[in-house]
Protein backbone atom coordinates (compact mmCIF):
# COMPACT_ATOMS: atom_id res chain seq x y z
CA UNK A 1 0.00 0.00 0.00
CA UNK A 2 1.57 3.64 -0.74
CA UNK A 3 2.34 5.90 2.03
CA UNK A 4 -0.41 8.43 0.63
CA UNK A 5 -2.64 5.72 1.45
CA UNK A 6 -1.56 4.74 4.43
CA UNK A 7 -1.52 8.67 5.71
CA UNK A 8 -5.32 9.05 4.34
CA UNK A 9 -6.35 5.41 6.39
CA UNK A 10 -4.30 6.72 9.77
CA UNK A 11 -5.65 10.46 9.51
CA UNK A 12 -9.08 8.91 9.73
CA UNK A 13 -8.81 6.96 12.79
CA UNK A 14 -7.11 9.58 14.39
CA UNK A 15 -10.20 11.95 13.57
CA UNK A 16 -12.22 9.15 14.99
CA UNK A 17 -10.24 9.26 18.40
CA UNK A 18 -9.88 13.53 18.58
CA UNK A 19 -13.61 14.05 17.70
CA UNK A 20 -14.81 10.86 19.90
CA UNK A 21 -15.49 10.46 23.40
CA UNK A 22 -11.69 9.02 23.69
CA UNK A 23 -10.86 12.70 24.05
CA UNK A 24 -12.50 13.48 27.15
CA UNK A 25 -10.16 11.08 29.12
CA UNK A 26 -7.19 12.00 30.31
CA UNK A 27 -4.65 9.55 28.64
CA UNK A 28 -1.32 9.85 29.73
CA UNK A 29 1.47 7.42 31.09
CA UNK A 30 0.60 6.60 34.89
CA UNK A 31 4.49 6.70 36.51
CA UNK A 32 4.46 4.17 38.76
CA UNK A 33 7.31 3.18 41.43
CA UNK A 34 8.54 -0.24 40.37
CA UNK A 35 9.86 -3.17 42.37
CA UNK A 36 13.34 -3.84 42.89
CA UNK A 37 15.52 -6.88 41.56
CA UNK A 38 18.25 -7.58 43.07
CA UNK A 39 21.25 -9.85 42.24
CA UNK A 40 22.02 -12.96 44.47
CA UNK A 41 24.34 -15.18 43.11
CA UNK A 42 24.87 -16.31 39.68
CA UNK A 43 26.00 -19.63 38.48
CA UNK A 44 27.54 -21.18 35.72
CA UNK A 45 25.63 -23.67 33.33
CA UNK A 46 26.05 -26.69 31.29
CA UNK A 47 26.64 -25.56 27.52
CA UNK A 48 23.53 -25.57 25.41
CA UNK A 49 23.25 -27.87 22.86
CA UNK A 50 21.35 -25.32 20.45
CA UNK A 51 19.23 -27.93 18.68
CA UNK A 52 15.92 -27.04 18.96
CA UNK A 53 14.09 -26.16 15.97
CA UNK A 54 12.51 -22.77 16.03
CA UNK A 55 8.64 -22.45 16.13
CA UNK A 56 6.82 -19.17 15.21
CA UNK A 57 3.59 -20.27 16.23
CA UNK A 58 3.37 -22.07 19.51
CA UNK A 59 0.77 -25.42 20.58
CA UNK A 60 -0.63 -26.38 23.71
CA UNK A 61 -0.27 -23.05 25.54
CA UNK A 62 -2.85 -22.05 28.40
CA UNK A 63 -5.83 -20.34 25.92
CA UNK A 64 -8.23 -17.72 27.16
CA UNK A 65 -10.34 -19.83 28.43
CA UNK A 66 -7.26 -21.61 30.48
CA UNK A 67 -6.36 -18.20 31.62
CA UNK A 68 -9.52 -17.32 33.48
CA UNK A 69 -8.69 -20.16 36.10
CA UNK A 70 -4.84 -19.05 36.88
CA UNK A 71 -4.27 -17.40 40.35
CA UNK A 72 -2.28 -14.67 40.20
CA UNK A 73 1.59 -15.34 40.56
CA UNK A 74 2.38 -15.27 44.25
CA UNK A 75 5.25 -13.40 45.75
CA UNK A 76 6.88 -16.48 46.68
CA UNK A 77 7.20 -17.65 43.30
CA UNK A 78 8.34 -14.58 41.79
CA UNK A 79 12.11 -15.65 42.50
CA UNK A 80 11.97 -18.67 40.31
CA UNK A 81 9.90 -16.60 37.92
CA UNK A 82 12.24 -13.57 37.89
CA UNK A 83 15.43 -15.16 37.70
CA UNK A 84 17.54 -15.54 34.34
CA UNK A 85 19.43 -17.07 32.19
CA UNK A 86 21.81 -15.76 30.13
CA UNK A 87 23.43 -17.07 26.77
CA UNK A 88 27.02 -15.59 25.51
CA UNK A 89 28.24 -15.69 22.07
CA UNK A 90 30.85 -18.26 22.90
CA UNK A 91 28.22 -20.53 24.10
CA UNK A 92 28.71 -20.28 27.94
CA UNK A 93 25.77 -19.83 29.65
CA UNK A 94 24.75 -18.79 33.57
CA UNK A 95 21.98 -18.73 35.67
CA UNK A 96 21.33 -15.61 38.21
CA UNK A 97 19.21 -16.08 40.94
CA UNK A 98 16.87 -12.71 41.99
CA UNK A 99 15.07 -11.17 44.88
CA UNK A 100 12.23 -9.17 44.46
CA UNK A 101 11.80 -6.51 46.69
CA UNK A 102 9.09 -3.94 47.20
CA UNK A 103 6.60 -5.14 45.16
CA UNK A 104 3.07 -5.09 45.98
CA UNK A 105 0.68 -7.93 44.74
CA UNK A 106 -2.04 -7.24 42.07
CA UNK A 107 -5.40 -7.32 43.04
CA UNK A 108 -6.55 -7.79 39.56
CA UNK A 109 -7.08 -11.53 38.64
CA UNK A 110 -6.18 -13.67 35.68
CA UNK A 111 -9.64 -13.48 34.43
CA UNK A 112 -10.25 -11.88 31.09
CA UNK A 113 -12.58 -9.14 30.58
CA UNK A 114 -14.62 -10.34 27.68
CA UNK A 115 -16.29 -8.37 25.08
CA UNK A 116 -18.18 -10.08 22.71
CA UNK A 117 -14.90 -11.74 21.54
CA UNK A 118 -15.49 -14.26 18.53
CA UNK A 119 -12.90 -16.50 17.13
CA UNK A 120 -11.07 -15.73 14.05
CA UNK A 121 -8.48 -16.88 12.27
CA UNK A 122 -4.99 -15.34 12.57
CA UNK A 123 -3.87 -15.98 8.56
CA UNK A 124 -5.32 -12.58 6.48
CA UNK A 125 -8.69 -12.59 6.16
CA UNK A 126 -11.00 -10.34 3.96
CA UNK A 127 -9.59 -7.49 2.86
CA UNK A 128 -5.51 -7.31 4.07
CA UNK A 129 -4.99 -4.38 7.09
CA UNK A 130 -1.14 -4.68 6.99
CA UNK A 131 0.85 -1.89 5.16
CA UNK A 132 4.04 -2.10 3.68
CA UNK A 133 6.42 0.57 4.52
CA UNK A 134 8.47 0.78 1.72
CA UNK A 135 9.30 4.66 1.46
CA UNK A 136 12.58 5.44 2.96
CA UNK A 137 11.13 8.22 4.19
CA UNK A 138 9.15 6.67 6.41
CA UNK A 139 11.31 3.51 6.96
CA UNK A 140 14.17 5.01 8.27
CA UNK A 141 12.54 6.77 10.30
CA UNK A 142 11.57 7.09 13.72
CA UNK A 143 9.33 5.17 14.83
CA UNK A 144 9.56 2.42 11.80
CA UNK A 145 13.24 2.15 12.10
CA UNK A 146 13.23 0.91 15.53
CA UNK A 147 12.14 -2.24 14.40
CA UNK A 148 14.18 -5.38 13.81
CA UNK A 149 14.91 -8.50 11.80
CA UNK A 150 16.31 -11.49 13.84
CA UNK A 151 18.35 -13.82 11.98
CA UNK A 152 16.22 -17.10 13.74
CA UNK A 153 13.44 -15.85 11.45
CA UNK A 154 11.84 -13.35 13.83
CA UNK A 155 11.51 -9.64 14.89
CA UNK A 156 12.03 -7.24 17.23
CA UNK A 157 12.74 -3.36 18.64
CA UNK A 158 15.50 -1.84 19.70
CA UNK A 159 15.13 -0.67 23.52
CA UNK A 160 18.40 1.49 23.97
CA UNK A 161 22.04 1.92 22.23
CA UNK A 162 22.65 -2.00 22.66
CA UNK A 163 19.94 -3.84 23.39
CA UNK A 164 16.82 -5.65 21.61
CA UNK A 165 13.23 -7.01 23.13
CA UNK A 166 11.87 -9.80 21.08
CA UNK A 167 9.77 -13.13 22.13
CA UNK A 168 11.57 -15.70 24.19
CA UNK A 169 10.17 -18.89 21.56
CA UNK A 170 12.30 -16.82 19.14
CA UNK A 171 15.75 -18.57 20.44
CA UNK A 172 14.50 -20.65 22.98
CA UNK A 173 11.83 -23.65 23.00
CA UNK A 174 11.29 -24.10 26.32
CA UNK A 175 14.37 -26.50 26.40
CA UNK A 176 17.05 -25.97 24.68
CA UNK A 177 18.12 -22.84 22.49
CA UNK A 178 16.98 -22.83 18.74
CA UNK A 179 19.41 -23.49 15.60
CA UNK A 180 21.03 -20.42 14.96
CA UNK A 181 21.07 -18.97 18.03
CA UNK A 182 24.46 -19.76 19.16
CA UNK A 183 25.42 -17.33 16.50
CA UNK A 184 22.54 -14.43 16.53
CA UNK A 185 22.53 -11.93 14.53
CA UNK A 186 20.06 -9.06 14.18
CA UNK A 187 19.86 -6.56 11.33
CA UNK A 188 19.03 -3.02 10.79
CA UNK A 189 17.82 -1.44 7.79
CA UNK A 190 19.99 1.26 6.68
CA UNK A 191 20.49 3.34 3.40
CA UNK A 192 23.75 2.36 1.71
CA UNK A 193 25.92 5.11 1.69
CA UNK A 194 27.61 6.27 -1.44
CA UNK A 195 29.79 8.60 -0.27
CA UNK A 196 27.18 11.49 -0.48
CA UNK A 197 26.52 12.20 3.20
CA UNK A 198 22.98 11.34 2.81
CA UNK A 199 23.10 8.62 5.28
CA UNK A 200 24.49 11.33 7.82
CA UNK A 201 22.32 14.02 7.09
CA UNK A 202 19.55 11.66 7.67
CA UNK A 203 20.81 9.85 10.97
CA UNK A 204 20.89 13.57 12.04
CA UNK A 205 17.16 14.52 11.23
CA UNK A 206 15.79 11.13 12.78
CA UNK A 207 17.33 12.48 15.76
CA UNK A 208 16.24 15.84 15.52
CA UNK A 209 12.45 14.04 15.85
CA UNK A 210 12.05 14.89 19.51
CA UNK A 211 8.68 17.29 19.80
CA UNK A 212 5.56 14.79 19.39
CA UNK A 213 2.06 16.05 18.44
CA UNK A 214 0.59 18.23 20.47
CA UNK A 215 -2.60 15.73 20.65
CA UNK A 216 -3.31 12.03 19.90
CA UNK A 217 -3.52 11.02 15.85
CA UNK A 218 -2.38 8.00 13.97
CA UNK A 219 1.51 6.95 14.54
CA UNK A 220 2.39 7.72 10.69
CA UNK A 221 0.92 11.35 11.27
CA UNK A 222 4.09 13.42 12.47
CA UNK A 223 6.21 11.94 9.07
CA UNK A 224 3.44 13.19 7.02
CA UNK A 225 4.99 17.26 7.77
CA UNK A 226 8.45 15.86 7.24
CA UNK A 227 7.44 14.77 4.13
CA UNK A 228 5.85 17.91 2.77
CA UNK A 229 8.81 19.59 3.63
CA UNK A 230 11.14 17.82 1.45
CA UNK A 231 8.41 17.60 -1.35
CA UNK A 232 10.12 20.94 -2.54
CA UNK A 233 13.49 19.79 -2.45
CA UNK A 234 12.43 16.49 -4.28
CA UNK A 235 11.14 18.80 -7.54
CA UNK A 236 14.44 20.67 -7.70
CA UNK A 237 16.52 17.55 -7.19
CA UNK A 238 17.99 15.87 -10.22
CA UNK A 239 17.11 12.58 -11.76
CA UNK A 240 20.26 11.23 -10.25
CA UNK A 241 19.31 12.52 -6.73
CA UNK A 242 15.92 11.50 -7.21
CA UNK A 243 16.98 7.64 -7.94
CA UNK A 244 19.48 7.93 -4.65
CA UNK A 245 16.58 9.17 -2.32
CA UNK A 246 14.72 5.94 -3.98
CA UNK A 247 17.20 3.92 -3.63
CA UNK A 248 16.21 0.70 -1.54
CA UNK A 249 17.84 -0.08 2.31
CA UNK A 250 19.26 -3.03 2.90
CA UNK A 251 20.40 -4.77 6.26
CA UNK A 252 23.52 -4.40 8.45
CA UNK A 253 23.96 -7.71 10.46
CA UNK A 254 25.39 -7.44 13.85
CA UNK A 255 26.16 -10.01 16.22
CA UNK A 256 24.37 -10.65 19.45
CA UNK A 257 27.23 -10.64 22.53
CA UNK A 258 24.48 -12.06 25.44
CA UNK A 259 20.56 -13.49 25.54
CA UNK A 260 18.72 -13.08 28.74
CA UNK A 261 15.46 -14.87 28.94
CA UNK A 262 13.40 -15.10 32.30
CA UNK A 263 13.42 -18.40 34.24
CA UNK A 264 9.24 -18.52 34.16
CA UNK A 265 9.97 -19.32 30.72
CA UNK A 266 11.50 -22.55 31.22
CA UNK A 267 10.04 -25.86 30.61
CA UNK A 268 11.10 -27.10 34.07
CA UNK A 269 10.12 -24.20 35.88
CA UNK A 270 6.42 -23.98 34.29
CA UNK A 271 5.80 -27.51 33.33
CA UNK A 272 5.15 -26.23 29.70
CA UNK A 273 5.85 -23.09 28.20
CA UNK A 274 4.52 -19.80 29.97
CA UNK A 275 3.30 -17.18 27.49
CA UNK A 276 3.36 -15.06 30.51
CA UNK A 277 6.94 -15.10 30.23
CA UNK A 278 7.46 -15.13 26.45
CA UNK A 279 10.25 -12.37 26.13
CA UNK A 280 14.22 -11.83 25.75
CA UNK A 281 16.43 -9.16 25.88
CA UNK A 282 19.38 -9.53 22.98
CA UNK A 283 22.97 -7.25 23.88
CA UNK A 284 24.28 -6.68 21.03
CA UNK A 285 28.39 -6.72 20.51
CA UNK A 286 28.31 -3.23 19.06
CA UNK A 287 26.13 -0.25 19.50
CA UNK A 288 23.55 0.98 16.87
CA UNK A 289 23.35 4.76 16.22
CA UNK A 290 19.43 4.76 15.50
CA UNK A 291 16.54 6.21 17.91
CA UNK A 292 15.09 3.84 20.34
CA UNK A 293 11.83 3.55 22.09
CA UNK A 294 11.58 3.36 25.59
CA UNK A 295 9.60 0.66 27.48
CA UNK A 296 6.64 1.91 29.37
CA UNK A 297 4.22 -0.27 31.50
CA UNK A 298 1.40 -1.66 29.71
CA UNK A 299 -2.06 0.11 30.98
CA UNK A 300 -5.62 -1.45 31.18
CA UNK A 301 -7.44 -1.18 27.72
CA UNK A 302 -9.47 1.48 29.04
CA UNK A 303 -6.08 3.48 29.48
CA UNK A 304 -5.65 3.50 25.87
CA UNK A 305 -6.88 5.81 23.09
CA UNK A 306 -9.22 3.86 21.00
CA UNK A 307 -8.58 0.70 22.88
CA UNK A 308 -5.65 1.11 20.09
CA UNK A 309 -2.10 -0.85 19.28
CA UNK A 310 0.45 -0.57 16.75
CA UNK A 311 3.25 -2.77 15.88
CA UNK A 312 5.87 -3.23 12.94
CA UNK A 313 7.55 -6.31 11.86
CA UNK A 314 9.02 -8.32 8.75
CA UNK A 315 6.28 -10.94 8.18
CA UNK A 316 7.44 -13.62 6.18
CA UNK A 317 4.85 -13.33 3.07
CA UNK A 318 6.44 -10.21 2.51
CA UNK A 319 10.14 -10.92 2.19
CA UNK A 320 12.61 -7.68 2.49
CA UNK A 321 9.45 -5.43 3.76
CA UNK A 322 8.46 -3.81 7.12
CA UNK A 323 4.89 -4.47 7.94
CA UNK A 324 3.07 -1.81 10.19
CA UNK A 325 -0.07 -2.67 11.32
CA UNK A 326 -2.70 -1.56 14.09
CA UNK A 327 -5.77 -2.64 16.09
CA UNK A 328 -7.48 -2.46 19.03
CA UNK A 329 -7.39 -4.89 22.25
CA UNK A 330 -10.17 -7.68 21.83
CA UNK A 331 -9.46 -8.85 25.63
CA UNK A 332 -7.10 -8.75 27.95
CA UNK A 333 -5.71 -10.74 31.68
CA UNK A 334 -3.29 -9.46 33.83
CA UNK A 335 -0.16 -10.90 31.97
CA UNK A 336 -1.69 -10.38 28.20
CA UNK A 337 -3.17 -8.80 25.63
CA UNK A 338 -5.91 -10.52 22.55
CA UNK A 339 -6.04 -9.19 19.74
CA UNK A 340 -6.82 -9.97 15.51
CA UNK A 341 -4.32 -7.75 14.04
CA UNK A 342 -3.52 -9.30 10.31
CA UNK A 343 0.08 -10.99 11.08
CA UNK A 344 1.80 -13.77 9.54
CA UNK A 345 4.96 -15.79 10.99
CA UNK A 346 7.75 -13.92 11.28
CA UNK A 347 6.71 -10.32 12.67
CA UNK A 348 6.74 -12.61 16.58
CA UNK A 349 9.03 -10.37 18.36
CA UNK A 350 7.29 -6.89 17.38
CA UNK A 351 7.42 -4.41 20.06
CA UNK A 352 3.79 -3.42 20.64
CA UNK A 353 3.18 0.39 21.37
CA UNK A 354 1.18 3.34 21.80
CA UNK A 355 1.28 6.65 22.26
CA UNK A 356 0.06 8.80 25.70
CA UNK A 357 0.80 11.77 27.02
CA UNK A 358 4.00 12.44 29.92
CA UNK A 359 2.54 13.56 33.06
CA UNK A 360 5.70 16.48 33.17
CA UNK A 361 5.09 18.40 29.91
CA UNK A 362 1.45 17.07 28.54
CA UNK A 363 3.07 15.51 25.10
CA UNK A 364 3.15 12.54 23.24
CA UNK A 365 5.47 10.00 23.32
CA UNK A 366 5.53 6.48 22.60
CA UNK A 367 6.48 3.41 24.91
CA UNK A 368 6.47 -0.02 24.30
CA UNK A 369 3.76 -1.65 26.49
CA UNK A 370 4.01 -5.47 24.99
CA UNK A 371 5.77 -7.86 22.72
CA UNK A 372 4.26 -9.88 19.89
CA UNK A 373 3.84 -13.58 21.23
CA UNK A 374 2.01 -14.30 17.49
CA UNK A 375 -0.39 -16.71 16.59
CA UNK A 376 -1.09 -19.57 18.85
CA UNK A 377 -3.24 -22.69 18.79
CA UNK A 378 -4.67 -24.13 21.84
CA UNK A 379 -7.13 -26.83 22.63
CA UNK A 380 -10.52 -25.51 23.79
CA UNK A 381 -13.41 -28.58 24.50
CA UNK A 382 -11.51 -31.00 22.45
CA UNK A 383 -10.99 -28.67 19.55
CA UNK A 384 -7.94 -26.34 18.23
CA UNK A 385 -9.06 -22.62 18.43
CA UNK A 386 -6.31 -20.08 17.16
CA UNK A 387 -5.93 -16.33 18.50
CA UNK A 388 -3.33 -13.64 18.69
CA UNK A 389 -1.35 -12.66 22.24
CA UNK A 390 1.19 -9.89 23.12
CA UNK A 391 3.01 -10.27 26.16
CA UNK A 392 2.06 -7.55 28.76
CA UNK A 393 4.91 -5.37 30.25
CA UNK A 394 3.88 -5.30 34.14
CA UNK A 395 5.85 -3.25 36.73
CA UNK A 396 7.64 -6.75 37.41
CA UNK A 397 9.06 -7.34 34.01
CA UNK A 398 9.99 -3.96 33.74
CA UNK A 399 11.95 -3.86 36.41
CA UNK A 400 13.31 -6.99 35.46
CA UNK A 401 14.35 -5.88 31.74
CA UNK A 402 15.62 -3.17 33.27
CA UNK A 403 18.15 -4.78 35.10
CA UNK A 404 19.59 -6.64 32.35
CA UNK A 405 19.80 -2.96 30.34
CA UNK A 406 21.78 -1.24 33.35
CA UNK A 407 22.71 -4.34 35.24
CA UNK A 408 21.62 -2.92 38.21
CA UNK A 409 18.90 -1.53 39.49
CA UNK A 410 19.54 2.09 40.79
CA UNK A 411 18.53 3.41 36.99
CA UNK A 412 15.19 1.42 37.56
CA UNK A 413 13.44 2.87 40.67
CA UNK A 414 10.53 4.64 38.55
CA UNK A 415 8.40 3.47 35.19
Amino acid sequence: MAPGELLLLCSISALSLVHGTDTDQDFSWQLKKLPRLVKEKTFSLDTPKFEANPQLELSGVCGIECQRTLPVSHPSDWKDLLSYETVFENGTRTLTEVTVLGAELDPATNATTPKGLSRRKRQVYGTDSRFSISDTRFLTNYPFNTAVKISTGCSGVLISPKHVLTAAHCVHDGKDYVKGSKKLRVGLLRLKSKGNGKRRRGARRSKREQPEAEEYSADVKPLKQQSSSRMGRRQKASGQNEGKLERKPSFQWTRVKSTNIPKGWLRGVAGDVAVDYDYAVLELKRPHKKKYMDLGISPATKGLPGSMIHFSGYDADRPGQLVYRFCSISDESSDLFYQYCDAESGSTGSGIYLRLKEPSNKKWKRRIIAVYSGHQWVDVNGEQQDYNVAVRITPLKYAQICLWIHGNNEDCAQG
